[in-house]
């Protein structure tokens, strides 16, 4: 008598749990070896809390990687339309959020409550605190871990990058796909604080300002977002940061040094802003200086923005002279910071680099290298901005790793 075909999922966060839940409603008899204490625990981090577990607007320069094309055939096979039907089969009601979607209940909690009562519903086995160290391959797979031996038909491996390690992504995924030869782009922090060179930071700690940030490498412009910027005692924060943390964080593991120009008038050219403040100077001329900013700016950015113009903040701004006013104009438009380190994978919430795209088929999530073998979620070289990409991309690899693991040989 033949037995359903056995497959051994390897992570118990988003991609993984949506492949367990795929391959079981498919008939396999599927197993899931997670290495914290419960499965999901970074779903439940997502959205502070709310998860914004996918966006209206999928499109590709959502998405960052060596090979987007790849990406965005991904996506195409399984977008926004197909997640939004597959967690309203698990009861799910979405809200939008100007494209941004959540369940109604405004809970993370709740999205990993319906898959959770799916994967019983299933019938998956879920096996925690089971650290994998091993996969051997003759005519099936053999699974090692600290709870065990287990024999697979397939493998899905979906362990995650090495973001967070705290709720589950300890990097080990990366060392259990070279043992089938594939191969690392370079794994950075991304969605990541940016610490900066500058003594004035402890001085803005806890400023926030709407403002343009622009990510220049080389006097190249490699990345660019515009919202609330939040300043820390030791660099950058915030959704604009974030967006465009993993260009410096590459920049910087190529022994490079980026740049961060904050753009404090995102609103204005550089000539209107010109225009604006000599209007200004000609209603408030009797004001010095450090007066003169006040209402613009948030007070504690203003000596610090005289300072790198040159101008003393008791001086009238009316008899500022016109290249230092000029200067300051300047700085208003690109205050200029200089990126030493990202703060740590502990503190980011993905990954940027991972398992190559070129080594995978991408219709199936299978490896080139090896039959049988089917990899999903952060461990693959994509990563995306804010605003729920990086969990569709966890849902559609899951998804297609799940279907896909059913074909080839059940065994006897």
């Amino acid at each position: 008598m033949k037995k359903s075909k056995k497959i051994v999922v390897i992570g118990g966060g988003a991609s993984g749990l949506v492949a367990a839940i795929t391959a079981a409603r498919n008939g396999a008899d599927v197993i899931v070896l997670e290495h914290k204490e419960k499965v999901g625990k970074k779903i439940l981090a997502t959205g502070n809390g709310r998860c914004n577990f996918t966006n209206e607007y999928m499109e590709i320069s959502c998405f960052r990687g060596e090979d987007v094309e790849r990406i965005d055939a991904v996506l195409k096979k399984f977008g926004t339309k197909e997640t939004l039907h597959f967690f309203d089969e698990l009861g799910v009601f979405p809200k939008s959020r100007n494209g941004y979607y959540y369940p109604k209940s405004n809970q993370a909690a709740a999205i990993l409550d319906v898959l959770n009562m799916e994967l019983k519903r299933q019938q998956v086995e879920i096996v925690c605190n089971s650290h994998v160290t091993k996969i051997e391959k003759t005519k099936q797979f053999k699974v090692l871990s600290s709870t065990g031996t287990y024999m697979a038909d397939a493998v899905i491996l979906a362990a995650g990058g090495k973001a967070s390690a705290v709720l589950g992504s300890d990097g080990s995924g990366y060392s259990l796909a070279k043992m089938f030869g594939h191969t690392i782009s370079p794994v950075v922090p991304a969605l990541v604080q940016l610490r900066g060179n500058g003594t004035f930071f402890k001085q803005i700690s806890g400023v926030r300002a709407d403002a343009k940030i622009s990510l220049y490498v080389d006097g190249e412009l490699l990345g660019e977002d515009t919202g609330e910027v939040q300043f820390t005692d030791y660099g950058l924060s915030g959704i604009p940061v974030f967006q465009i943390s993993r260009f410096a964080a590459l920049a910087l593991y190529q022994k490079k040094t980026p740049k961060v120009r904050v753009d404090f008038f995102p609103e204005f050219t550089g000539e209107e802003l010109t225009l604006f403040f000599e209007k200004r100077i000609r209603q408030n001329g009797e004001k010095k200086a450090g007066e003169f900013l006040v209402g613009l700016l948030n007070k504690k950015l203003v000596p610090i923005l005289l300072r790198a113009s040159g101008v003393r903040e008791r001086t009238l701004i009316s008899e500022v002279e016109k290249e230092r006013l000029e200067r300051l104009i300047d700085k208003c438009k690109g205050f200029e910071i200089e990126i030493t380190e990202t703060n740590s994978f502990e503190q980011a919430q993905v990954c940027a680099g991972g398992v190559r795209l070129n080594e995978i088929d991408i219709e199936t999530m299978e490896s080139l290298y090896e039959k049988g073998l089917y990899l999903a979620g952060e461990i693959l070289d994509a990563d995306g901005i804010c605003g729920g990409y990086n969990l569709q991309w966890a849902w559609a690899t899951g998804y297609l790793a799940g279907k896909n693991a059913l074909k080839g040989k059940k065994y006897d």
